[in-house]
């Protein structure tokens, strides 16, 4: 039983060695695999909270390596992409603007924990770091596509988007196997097309992280549809 209350805290710790594997690549110039990452990540993160909530293993203590893991993954790594990518032309005034991202992400994650839970069901306060982290990403692999302007304004737009108070619709009432089932194919779709393409190397985490965040949302489409079963047998 010990174990399987921990597996939640494992993932969450796979999505922070995603993060860190991210910024290396980053560095080596592997851009396309530092961004892969990051959306590795993403899968990772939707995958821990609904785990400990399937397993019971809901505990702070997991939510704050929760939040320690994003602040790496889709905070730290995603800046320094973009600043290897775009913002190093700029040297140091580069450096030091790409380096407000996290800076703009940790406060929002702070601001989130002393959010108390229940108002935080139907909606975000500003865009999850998450989100914002996954978009950079994307951008980069479609960086040669677009004007380098556009990454510029995205980034500052993302930063200040993260701590403001708009509204953000939350997905966290919506059953899993409707949108992550779509979210999941297309992530599997793109990185296929992007990989089969010219780029010769590639993150064999990624072998790993697909077939297993399918099998998740197979197993919650599951377990849906039983419960679905049982509550229309006692209505």
């Amino acid at each position: 039983m010990k174990i399987t209350k921990g597996i939640p805290n494992m993932v969450t710790l796979a999505n922070l060695y995603c993060g860190f594997l991210s910024i290396g690549f980053a560095a080596d110039g592997q851009y396309n695999n530092a961004a892969i990452l990051i959306l590795i990540g993403m899968m990772l993160d939707s995958m821990d909270g609904r785990l400990a909530r399937m397993l019971n293993a809901d505990s702070t203590f997991g939510k704050e390596l929760d939040s320690l893991a994003d602040i790496v993954t889709f905070g730290v790594a995603p800046s320094f992409l973009v600043y290897y990518t775009y913002f190093f032309q700029f040297g140091l005034l580069g450096f030091a603007v790409a380096g407000l991202f996290p800076l703009f992400g940790a406060y929002r994650l702070a601001r989130f924990n002393v959010t108390p839970p229940k108002s935080s069901m139907s909606h975000f306060t500003g865009v999850p770091i998450t989100a914002a982290g996954g978009i950079l990403a994307l951008l980069t692999l479609f960086g040669n596509t677009m004007p380098e302007i556009i990454t510029t304004v995205i980034f500052t737009a993302l930063c200040f988007l993260m701590v403001s108070r708009i509204k953000i619709p939350s997905l966290k009432d919506v059953p899993l196997p409707k949108y992550g089932t779509i979210i999941t194919i297309f992530l599997g779709c793109l990185l296929i097309v992007i990989y089969r393409g010219s780029y010769t190397q590639f993150p064999y985490l990624i072998y790993i992280a697909t077939p297993l965040y399918i099998a998740f949302l197979a197993y919650r489409f599951v377990q849906g549809k039983k419960r679905k079963k049982l509550e229309r047998e006692n209505s």
